[in-house]
């Protein structure tokens, strides 16, 4: 199939809409559903992240997009009871690949609400499962179970999207795009992200393990596909927060990690104690818990609010007790896909947990980035690749 009509463009006024080669077949079969233009953008900036994931670390790999960057995205490595709790697992049997798809979905599940999945391998029951039970648009992977296929047509009464990706598809080496007319020409974005470009370490620290390399590449990998500027904190082989698309490099590291902190909040006891209401929805228990662990939470309890989500009233999750909780995280690794032109960028990660970071240098204020990760003994690797995405 040489093209694929589309309902319509980026809104419902933007008609017609295709997608079409013009040398050669479409390297994505429609299983189920009609995609959208959007669903299409993230489903094959999505499929790429995924790809280089299992290529860089060998683990099946899965993402969550919305609006043509990720939420969350990660590898396959188990889960703990804590993130098998805070996730939904519930009583799925885990796999390698579900594990992924369990951490993609999870680090940001208010972003992550009506998503286009991305996974690297063959879709398993045990991650169809999962899906099952979330608000999800539609998914792309290079094949799937018979059960895992069965369990995905019957979401969204019948019209959920299913995308079948050729995963020996090569894209051609020049790539086009218009706007206002104009026809855009660029080089495809081929750079190899490996322990290679984490050689050059220009911090007094210059010890990286094992496991911090592979949380820095995965940071990388992700901002290669997330809208710039962007900023991606990593641990344990999963993005826990992704700031995407600011005007300011500061506006992104200070979103990723307030994405970071309320993805540890969840796992503080304070929040993993809440007696919710039996009949509470996942979605809203996730937008209440994320008041919950906000400064806003006073203002809820004096409009009664809680009365509707909670079995009885949870005491205040204090400013002092969120800040000695967040202190708890450790481990954290960073990645921005240009330079941090100021040290507040470093002051802020620190502030998360970050231990490990990778950026590409070049700025006139490299001298005072890397004086403010020798004050926390942090190691930064200077990447000298810009990894721009619009």
């Amino acid at each position: 199939m040489k093209e694929l009509e589309l309902k319509y463009g980026c809104n419902p006024n933007q008609k017609p809409a295709r997608v079409y080669m013009e040398n050669g077949e479409l390297p994505v079969t429609v299983v189920n559903g009609k995609p959208g233009y959007i669903n299409l953008l993230d489903a094959l900036n999505g499929w790429q992240l995924v790809k280089e994931l299992k290529e860089a670390t060998g683990f099946p790999a899965a993402t969550s997009f919305k609006h043509v960057s990720p939420a969350g995205a990660a590898i396959g490595r188990p889960l703990s009871s804590t993130l098998k709790q805070i996730y939904y697992t519930d009583d799925v049997e885990l796999t390698p690949l579900s594990c992924a798809y369990a951490r993609a979905r999870g680090a940001d599940r208010m972003s992550s609400f009506g998503d286009f999945i991305a996974l690297s391998d063959k879709c398993d029951k045990a991650t169809a499962l999962l899906i099952k039970k979330e608000v999800s648009d539609g998914i792309i992977a290079p094949g799937y179970d018979d059960d895992a296929l069965e369990i995905l047509k019957a979401k969204k009464k019948g019209g959920y999207c299913v995308l079948q990706i050729d995963e020996n598809y090569v894209p051609a080496k020049i790539e086009k795009k218009q706007v206002f007319g104009i026809t855009f020409e660029q080089g495809h974005n081929f750079i190899k992200l490996d322990d290679n470009c984490l050689k050059n370490i220009v911090t007094k620290n210059k010890t990286l393990t094992k496991e911090e390399r592979d949380n820095l590449l995965i940071s990388l990998i992700i901002l290669k596909y997330t809208q710039s500027n962007s900023v991606c904190y990593v641990k344990d082989g999963q993005a826990i927060g992704i700031g995407a698309g600011q005007q300011s490099r500061i506006h992104c590291t200070r979103l990723a990690g307030d994405k970071a902190d309320k993805w540890w909040l969840r796992q503080s006891p304070q929040v993993l104690n809440l007696k919710f209401k039996a009949d509470i929805k996942r979605a809203d228990r996730d937008n209440t818990i994320d008041v919950y662990t906000s400064d806003d939470y006073d203002d809820v309890l004096a409009e009664g609010i809680w009365q509707n989500f909670f079995v009885e009233k949870p005491s205040v999750f204090t400013r002092e007790e969120r800040k000695a909780w967040i202190a708890k995280n450790t481990d954290v690794a960073v990645g921005s896909d240009a330079f941090f032109p100021f040290g507040d960028n470093i002051e802020r990660a620190h502030r998360s947990g970050v231990k490990v970071i990778a950026q590409p240098g070049g700025s006139i204020r490299d001298d005072n980035v890397i004086e403010t990760c020798d004050k926390y003994n942090m190691v930064m690797a200077f990447t000298g690749i810009r990894l721009f995405h619009h």
